[in-house]
């Protein structure tokens, strides 16, 4: 069955993620990115971030945190052994420090039924504590038939 295009527009969250720095230490080892900014207080306190700053890709961490809700959308009924996630890119826009307080908001923006598959984008956008959007996360999945 052919994922309909009135879901087109449909949102998810929001998801709200606090930033720990030690979840920061942690992610820039998980992806053998030790650069001093997001490990070395001593070393980022003297830069003009005034302290520890999370990797741009730690956007995943909160951003994908709007996958669950769109994968167990008990009305889209997605195949999750059929599907496979097809690309994923980011936007940056501010940067993301211990303490912030991520609120991350979902919404589908295409789908597009082909022979043999679906293909359905949902994009994230997530905004800091002051309201400022720190990110967008495009994601988009494949669902064979």
């Amino acid at each position: 069955m052919a994922l309909e295009a009135k879901f087109i527009g449909r949102e998810y969250g929001p998801l709200t993620y606090e930033i720990g720095k030690e979840k920061i230490k942690e992610y820039a080892k998980a992806i053998k990115n030790e650069d001093p900014h997001y490990m070395d207080e001593d070393f980022a306190k003297g830069t003009k971030y005034g302290g520890i700053i999370a990797p741009p890709t730690f956007a995943v961490v909160y951003a994908g945190m709007l996958a669950e809700p769109f994968f167990f959308d008990k009305e889209l009924d997605l195949n999750l052994f059929m599907l496979v996630h097809g690309e994923q890119e980011f936007e940056f826009f501010e940067v993301v420090r211990p303490g912030d307080v991520i609120t991350s908001k979902g919404t589908i923006t295409h789908i597009e039924n082909k022979e043999k598959l679906d293909v359905v984008t949902l994009v994230g956008n997530s905004v800091n504590q002051n309201g400022e959007l720190v990110s967008r996360a495009i994601f988009t999945f494949v669902i064979r038939k």
